[in-house]
């Protein structure tokens, strides 16, 4: 008899006893036992992840249908996932840019849930990054500010033409990266870096900016 899954997919330095992964696996055992809940401790390392990803898919699909739910990393996992395996996804603050995330974590790691130590190195990156279908980024070197922008979604790209014209306009004195993560920051109540925001972060900085912008040099940003 066929019985559907659900596979919950965790973030990085995470793993499948989160408390996301917990609180849903509370829920589902109260409001649909049908359901066969999985949520397994992936590896650290992006290749190795993705490929326990796909096994634990194929090993559920010979039982019947399959469905993700993915957060950060996980969120991007579960969004190629499902291109790949033709899923439906659900996904929880997803990392759209993690080859730049990750990027920030390189070097040796330990897990806080299982203890494992591993190292995060460049290739890793190069990993994500040929899962994407983006160029490879630089080997050994963190990427710069212009790169990210570069690789940027079009609401970031929004977010720094609207701040380098209020910069021009003589609105903004600093126009560096740094003043745009304060700016950020207070607008969404705590998320500075712009590759991080949700598109109704991304929104909301935007209308702040269009605001300034309206209000003209009333307000001088340092």
């Amino acid at each position: 008899m066929a019985q559907a899954t659900l596979i919950y997919l965790h973030g990085f330095l995470s793993s499948g006893g989160s408390a996301k992964a917990n609180q849903l696996a509370v829920y589902l055992a109260a409001e649909r036992p049908d359901i066969h809940y999985l949520r397994p401790t992936l590896p650290d390392t992006p290749r190795e992840a993705w490929a326990a990803v796909c096994d634990c898919i194929k090993a559920r699909l010979a039982h019947g249908p399959v469905a993700l739910i993915g957060s950060s990393l996980g969120g991007f996992w579960a969004t190629c996932a499902a291109e790949q395996f033709s899923l439906s996804a659900v996904v929880v603050n997803p990392a759209v840019h993690p080859q730049l995330l990750l990027e920030h974590f390189l070097g040796e790691q330990t897990n806080p849930y299982t203890g494992q130590r591993f190292t995060l190195v460049a290739d890793h990156m190069q990993a994500l990054a040929a899962k994407l279908g983006l160029a490879q980024p630089t080997r050994g070197r963190r990427t710069t500010f212009a790169q990210s922008k570069t690789a940027a979604s079009p609401r970031e790209r929004k977010v720094w033409a609207l701040w380098h014209q209020l910069h021009r306009d003589g609105v903004v004195r600093d126009a560096s990266a740094r003043s745009l993560r304060g700016f950020v920051e207070r607008q969404t109540g705590g998320v500075s870096d712009l590759r991080f925001c949700n598109a109704v972060q991304l929104d909301a900085v935007i209308e702040a900016l269009k605001d300034w912008q309206r209000r003209g040099a009333s307000g001088v940003h340092a």
